[in-house]
């Protein structure tokens, strides 16, 4: 339906978490054409619902080649490291290498109220737990150093419009 407008912080919504999905209504249906559409701008491997201003358990993703939804998603299981660049729609501008688990795993619902799991290592593991965490109302910043986490919050005061 419409590729949406981004949300970058300080934006409240980034900050709180998303209530869950209760019943598939044409609003929900609405929201998930949006996010599919969002996230197939080239350059984007997930978009979750409260990073376009909707504040519900959902996101999209775009990785190798796979584009798809999970509604109410959970991240079940991580394990293994990787360390590496990780950036954010939200966080225009700013990319930092982050820990997070290699492989990750997320249970939720499609728009039938069927079981979704996703799972997947590398780039797939990572989106995974970073649009989880999006919905949880953390931004990847949340995760590093402080120090590094300081320089970041400080420029992006320095470059909000």
């Amino acid at each position: 339906m419409a590729i949406r407008e981004i949300r970058v912080v300080p934006d409240p919504v980034l900050r709180t978490p998303c209530d869950p999905i209760r019943e598939i209504t044409p609003a929900v249906r609405r929201l998930v054409e949006d996010l599919l559409d969002t996230v197939n701008d080239p350059g984007r491997a997930g978009v979750s619902a409260n990073q376009i201003g909707v504040s519900l358990r959902a996101f999209s993703y775009n990785v190798d080649g796979k584009i798809g939804y999970v509604l109410n998603p959970v991240l079940e299981e991580t394990r293994g490291e990787q360390y590496g660049d990780e950036g954010c729609l939200s966080v225009p501008g700013l990319w930092y290498k982050t820990k997070r688990a290699d492989y990750a795993r997320v249970r939720g619902i499609d728009l039938d109220g069927k079981e979704v799991v996703l799972e997947g290592s590398g780039l797939m593991g990572r989106m995974l737990q970073h649009e989880t965490d999006h919905l949880d109302g953390h931004v990847y910043l949340d995760r590093l150093e402080k120090e590094e986490r300081r320089a970041a919050m400080r420029y992006m005061r320095a470059h909000a419009a």
